[in-house]
């Protein structure tokens, strides 16, 4: 049997590879574009053309695994990443570059909702909680050791070796992917959604790409604006599409689940917060408390000593209060934390702001892995790569909502101050308001059955899955 162990450590290490090469590059952009011959607002593709790939092709993410078994699938997309990466280190133009970015993309974009559905189908479900913890903080390090770690190796090295470092750690993963994970696939052969691809691929795109430059003067207004309407336009068609197709490539029956509807959308509202962290704390420290890169990346880097801290506690702490109590109140627990960042000053002592950063990232933390693993709790075996895909999508729309909200909020403060300048005092307004959305999971949550997850939380004897009346 496969250890419940070695494959979330094996999924976590290319996840945490994924999450950190997507930040990464924003500290390194100046060094890289006057290496490249650009500007660093035009090398600001590399970073939108990556979400862009991502967002095409995560959706196709479920079928391929189920088509050509989830190891297969898993190992190739770590290939196509560590490919995508050397391209990145040999371009020598801003062309090659976003190409480079695309190809990473597309290998990115399988190998987070192909991780997970690794996961669900090797570990079983009492187990399913704590082979989460590993897969949550990937997540959580990612974007914050991101800028610091971008920052001393363009300093003190080369911008090449970000994407090198790529290159050892996607070959061990390809090494331990064939050797201890199981080829898992479905017996059912369904017909790729051809359709539903295209349509979902532009929806997808557009909102996560519209919603990522909001707010970041890279693309003027009415572009962004009708970049966002052909998002949502196509998602509106697509919905109506899906009910007429027996397989859809997003599968939105699935929010039919009370759990899964309760992980979708409540999570959803949570990371707007969560994904506004990372943009507006590194932005706070070096823009409005003049602290170099590797200045602000140590101490934002504090938040992923509470998400360590936290994975030897969900377990137990799940198991004692169930889903629905924890994800409530650690709801708007977290959130305040997020809040909280907003109290930041001159006058705050650094020990005070790695505080509020160490214990935040502790009840993030748990609110991750809880959401993550809930996901799953009512999910058949037969649909569980939908569901990942499904999940997956719903995770990148929101965690570019968090970004334009928060860049929209700082940006309207500047404006209706009329400074010009952005300084420390206009970040409040936007850690104020991206925790209250993340609050407002909270009600989400709550309305959630008293048992929600019993069985995951190991809260109940294991019982025999309930079979999908859809699947036959």
């Amino acid at each position: 049997m496969t250890d419940s162990r070695l494959v979330p450590m094996i999924v976590a290490v290319a996840l945490f590879m994924d999450n950190m090469d997507s930040t990464v590059i924003a500290t390194s952009l100046p060094a890289i574009a006057a290496d490249i011959g650009t500007n660093p607002l035009t090398l600001k593709l590399a970073v939108t053309s990556y979400l862009l790939s991502l967002a095409v092709f995560i959706p196709m993410s479920g079928w391929t695994a189920d088509r050509f078994g989830a190891r297969t699938v898993f190992r190739a997309a770590i290939g196509v990443f560590v490919l995508g990466s050397i391209g990145c280190a040999l371009s020598g133009s801003i062309t090659q570059l976003v190409l480079a970015r695309i190809v990473q993309g597309m290998g990115g974009a399988m190998m987070t909702p192909v991780g997970r559905l690794v996961l669900v189908r090797t570990v079983d479900r009492r187990e399913l909680v704590n082979a989460m913890t590993w897969v949550s903080i990937p997540a959580m390090i990612g974007p914050l050791m991101g800028p610091p770690l971008g920052g001393f190796i363009t300093t003190y090295a080369s911008w090449h070796w970000i994407f090198l470092i790529n290159v050892p750690i996607g070959l061990i993963g390809i090494v331990l992917v064939t050797r201890y994970i199981e080829n898992i696939r479905s017996e059912s052969r369904e017909g790729f959604d051809a359709a539903g691809m295209v349509l979902s691929g532009v929806a997808v795109a557009g909102l996560t790409f519209g919603l990522s430059v909001a707010g970041l003067e890279l693309v003027p207004w009415p572009i962004v604006t009708a970049i966002i309407l052909c998002g949502a336009v196509s998602l509106a068609f697509y919905i109506a599409y899906a009910r007429r197709v027996q397989a859809p490539i997003l599968d939105f029956t699935l929010l039919r689940l009370p759990t899964f509807r309760a992980s979708l959308t409540g999570g959803f509202l949570f990371r707007i917060g969560v994904g506004a962290l990372p943009f507006l704390l590194p932005l706070l420290l070096q823009v409005g408390f003049k602290l170099s890169p590797f200045q602000s990346g140590l101490i934002t880097f504090t938040s992923t000593m509470g998400a360590l801290f936290m994975k030897a506690a969900a377990v137990r702490i799940l198991k004692r209060f169930g889903f629905r109590t924890v994800l409530t109140i650690n709801a708007v627990l977290s959130s305040l934390f997020i809040a909280a960042c907003g109290l930041f000053s001159f006058n705050m002592s650094f020990a005070a702001m790695i505080a509020i950063l160490l214990v935040g990232g502790f009840f993030r933390s748990l609110q991750f892995t809880s959401i993550n693993a809930l996901a799953y709790a009512e999910v058949p075996a037969a649909r569980m790569s939908r569901a990942t895909t499904l999940a997956a999508v719903g995770q990148q729309v929101s965690l570019a909502t968090g970004v334009a909200i928060g860049a929209l909020t700082v940006e309207t403060v500047v404006r209706w101050g009329g400074q010009g300048a952005i300084t420390a005092a206009d970040f409040p307004p936007g850690f104020l308001l991206v925790g209250l959305i993340a609050a407002t999971s909270a009600f989400i949550f709550a309305r959630m059955p008293a048992n929600a997850g019993a069985e995951m939380a190991n809260r109940i004897p294991a019982t025999t899955r309930t079979s999908d009346p859809r699947m036959g």
